[in-house]
């Protein structure tokens, strides 16, 4: 008799603790994960857990600084379903003082990869064995842009994300892939450093050869080729990261994860209530216009979502701006800032030597 009772009291105790720890997990999210709080719990070991973990916390933390440079306006939360498998939680806040659109989306789905989607990863050097056809795949990730308002602080972009498939002998192949990266209307020298020197610390933390490499991949990958000139600064980016092991892999994405809100936010502090032109608010809807024809013609994670069976259409095209603008044959006058940040975006820099 004693044993049960203090069995029941040890059980009693653990689910009080449970109970505790799911609160305090919900209070620290937007909304509950898309694979519940309990579910994550008992596979709190592996490895998907732990990335679902690492992007509901980067989705918060986003949040909660953008929230806080722009307390008049509020993220819509809007969790959804995916009915092939998963679902995901959008946070979008539209037309703040200092935002003129945020969105910070975590997906994480699973199901049957179509044979167009694994054409797509084919072409990048994956070998993949389809079982009838179909893959079993399980995709995560946590996927960022925000545009402001004021001319003077840059759009930001990131994303972070895993990939499992698995193939028709049941061996599994998976990969990360990611990347942080800046496009100012107007370039600020002392902006640029701070970014790039942020992505650099967190890279070097793992290996002093990733941040030299993933830049250029990141100049190289956001380049508009029928304009000849890059999306925006760059930063780091980086796909198909399947070596030296999935947990020194992990922690990598982690560290970056982990930089994109010092990266960032001091910059639109410092900027937000700067006085700007009309003049300078067209040119910034003219980059936009830019930003739009990048996303839509050659972003591999756009394209990935709208190939995909049952993904949501709103979250994948939350990157386009709320408004943008694209004049017949603008050309900024020689010499002019506006010239200037064309300069950079048609020869990339070294910010951090």
């Amino acid at each position: 008799g004693l044993a049960l009772g203090l069995w029941r009291r040890q059980a009693a105790l653990a689910a009080a603790r449970e109970d505790e720890e799911e609160k305090e997990l919900r209070q620290r999210f937007m909304a509950p994960p898309v694979s519940g709080l309990r579910e994550l719990r008992r596979r709190r070991r592996e490895l998907r857990s732990r990335m679902e973990l690492l992007i509901m916390e980067t989705q918060a933390e986003m949040c909660r600084a953008l929230t806080a440079l722009d307390p008049g306006a509020s993220f819509a939360v809007d969790s959804w379903e995916r009915k092939e498998g998963g679902g995901g939680i959008s946070c979008v806040l539209q037309d703040g003082e200092v935002f003129e659109k945020a969105g910070v989306n975590v997906s994480v789905v699973s199901g049957l990869l179509s044979e167009e989607a694994a054409r797509q990863m084919r072409s990048r050097g994956k070998s993949l064995k389809a079982k009838d056809g179909k893959l079993p795949f399980c995709a995560m990730g946590v996927s960022s842009v925000i545009h402001p308002k004021n001319p003077h602080v840059p759009t930001m972009h990131f994303n972070y994300r895993y990939f499992e498939i698995e193939e028709a002998d049941g061996t599994k192949q998976w990969w990360f892939g990611g990347g942080t990266d800046l496009t100012p209307t107007y370039l600020n020298e002392e902006d640029a450093i701070h970014f790039h020197k942020t992505l650099k610390e967190a890279c070097d933390k793992h290996d002093p050869k990733l941040y030299p490499k993933y830049k250029k991949w990141c100049d190289d990958y956001f380049y508009i080729k029928h304009r000849g000139e890059r999306r925006g600064i760059g930063g780091i980016f980086f796909d198909d990261m399947d070596s030296p092991s999935k947990e020194e892999v992990f922690q990598f994405v982690k560290s970056c994860a982990k930089a994109v809100v010092p990266c960032y936010i001091p910059i639109v502090k410092k900027h937000c209530h700067d006085s700007f032109t009309p003049e300078e608010k067209l040119w910034q809807q003219l980059r936009r216009g830019r930003y739009v024809e990048f996303n839509l013609v050659y972003d591999r994670g756009t394209k990935f979502g709208l190939l995909t069976p049952g993904s949501r259409i709103e979250s994948i095209l939350m990157s386009l701006p709320l408004t943008a603008r694209w004049e017949y044959m603008h050309t900024p006058l020689e010499s002019s800032k506006e010239a200037e940040i064309l300069e950079v975006l048609r020869n990339p820099k070294d910010w951090v030597h």
